[in-house]
């Protein structure tokens, strides 16, 4: 039988988001209900809000979750009722070309619940990310659900259903940091204070941070990085190259996204290093290098998507790691919130004085 459960609608381009009643349909074939317990607010929603995504509104917002199915389809084996999960984005289909390859991380066929949830007057609700999970409950595709330790924190938890394994990912996955390695993040924000940690983790033996926000780079240092650059001051290149021997980082992470930090990104690797663009741009953005510069330096430019994670090996061995103290991510969580707060965290996003908000329901 279909619920009603409370839900953070986006209705328009640019309008305050509201919280309304939706309805969610019992699981068909091949999905799960999940009732949520956490839901960070990432940049993503953000985007959606202001139509930076598509204009298939109303959204109904929330995808970095954490929480217990409650129900599942026909067909589903890999979760059952009571399985605490975290919510994915990329449910593989195991029948591409890139999952018949053993390259499941890069799956080319990802996919989400196939029922509508709606508002109570049957409007069709597109979920942020195929999950939308600002509500007390969401309908998802059974893949999009990897169980965990359930003994975890689901604010903490949640995190690497976007943001947090996005850098992390970046560091480990796409960036191959190894032990030794020298890395260099400019942007740090809550993504790329994750891959100071996923850096931490590889065994780098320096890591650069490089922010303008003297701040922002607090926090990662306490993270693990063990320089820090204030681009404000100074060329963020000149400083990256002094401190690793006039040579460059062997990997450096743009965490912002923009054509002049990615140039930063650059100019700012070893000869044959790697540049590992994780900063998502928007579609108007253009970037002009001399092709000479990019044969002559050699190395690799590799972009991100996801931290090129596969959930199911990823999420249960980083929550390990977290259960273990060896990986913070509390110190990711700057304040627990209300559905109702989604907005005013929104608001606080374009100060930069968090890390994740994270609704707590």
């Amino acid at each position: 039988m279909a619920q009603q459960v409370q839900g953070v609608i986006a209705r328009a381009k640019g309008e305050p988001v509201r919280i309304e009643t939706i309805v969610v349909p019992d699981p068909g074939p091949g999905e799960a209900v999940v009732k949520v317990q956490a839901c960070g607010v990432c940049h993503t929603d953000l985007h959606y809000r202001e139509g930076g995504i598509n204009d298939d509104f109303p959204f109904l917002l929330g995808h970095e979750a954490a929480g217990v199915v409650e129900s599942v389809g026909e067909g589903v084996t890999e979760v059952a009722p009571g399985d605490f999960v975290i919510l994915n984005w990329r449910a593989v289909c195991g029948q591409c070309r890139a999952c018949l390859r053993g390259r499941p991380q890069y799956c080319f066929a990802t996919h989400n619940a196939k029922q509508k949830m709606t508002l109570v007057d049957g409007t069709e609700l597109s979920p942020a990310l195929g999950i939308g999970a600002f509500a007390e409950k969401t309908l998802v595709a059974a893949g999009q659900c990897t169980k965990v330790d359930p003994a975890a924190s689901p604010a903490a938890a949640g995190l690497l259903g976007c943001g947090v394994m996005a850098g992390i990912g970046a560091a480990i996955n796409t960036g191959n940091v190894g032990r030794g390695d020298s890395v260099a993040v400019i942007g740090c924000g809550g993504v790329g204070n994750a891959a100071v940690v996923g850096a931490r983790l590889a065994g780098a033996a320096k890591i650069i941070a490089v922010d303008i926000d003297d701040e922002k780079l607090r926090t990662a240092t306490s993270l693990g990085a063990t320089h820090t650059v204030n681009s404000r001051s100074g060329d963020p290149v000149e400083a990256i190259r002094e401190l690793t021997d006039g040579n460059g980082a062997d990997v450096v992470i743009e965490a912002v996204g923009r054509p002049e930090t990615y140039e930063q990104a650059f100019y700012a690797r070893d000869l044959a290093g790697t540049v590992v663009l994780v900063g998502v741009p928007t579609p108007e953005m253009r970037i002009d290098l001399p092709l000479l510069d990019v044969f002559g330096r050699g190395g690799a430019l590799k972009s991100s998507w996801y931290g090129d994670c596969l959930p199911s090996r990823d999420f249960p061995m980083l929550i390990d790691l977290y259960q273990q103290g060896r990986l913070d991510l509390d110190a990711f969580v700057t304040e627990t919130i209300a559905l109702a707060d989604v907005e005013k965290a929104f608001e606080r996003m374009h100060h930069g004085d968090v890390l994740r908000s994270v609704v707590v329901l």
